[in-house]
């Protein structure tokens, strides 16, 4: 497995497009196929995807709350019990720690389509909170804002 890469990969820059998961997974840009966080509990998250399908998530123009990983249903997004302190949330409290840049990428279009992801650019983890959601559960919901390069 090669070694976590925190900030761009290549020449990507935000606004590039991806044809697909698929396609993000084999250019090294986020490496899980199918889950939304790309990390490790100890070096924290390298990469996201905002999928626009979950309820806890809040889109803004300058930030973002990110829900946790885990115990949603897997047709629906919708969230059907607490999620737990699994090694994806755990990465992205740890980059909070680190203050270490995440990559965010964001579906642009759920149906088949010739671009499927564009890439946000860097992000920072600047807090997390454990409270109810939407649906009455205890979600992870983690705030990320655009990461400076100047600091």
């Amino acid at each position: 497995m090669p070694a976590p890469t925190f900030g761009h990969v290549g020449t990507t820059q935000p606004g590039d497009l991806f044809h697909s998961r698929l396609e993000l997974s084999l250019l090294g840009q986020h490496r899980p196929r199918r889950a939304g966080v790309c990390a490790t509990a100890a070096l924290g998250a390298e990469s996201i995807i905002l999928a626009d399908q979950y309820e806890d998530d809040e889109i803004h123009e300058d930030y973002f709350w990110y829900a946790g990983h885990g115990s949603r249903d897997a047709a629906t997004g919708r969230q059907i019990a607490d999620q737990a302190f699994t090694h994806r949330n755990r990465a992205l409290a740890r980059s909070q720690e680190t203050g270490r840049p995440v990559r965010v990428f964001r579906r642009i279009d759920a149906a088949p389509a010739l671009w499927q992801f564009r890439y946000e650019g860097l992000w920072r983890v600047m807090a997390h909170t454990y409270g109810p959601g939407k649906a009455g559960f205890q979600v992870y919901r983690f705030r990320l804002e655009p990461f400076d390069l100047s600091h």
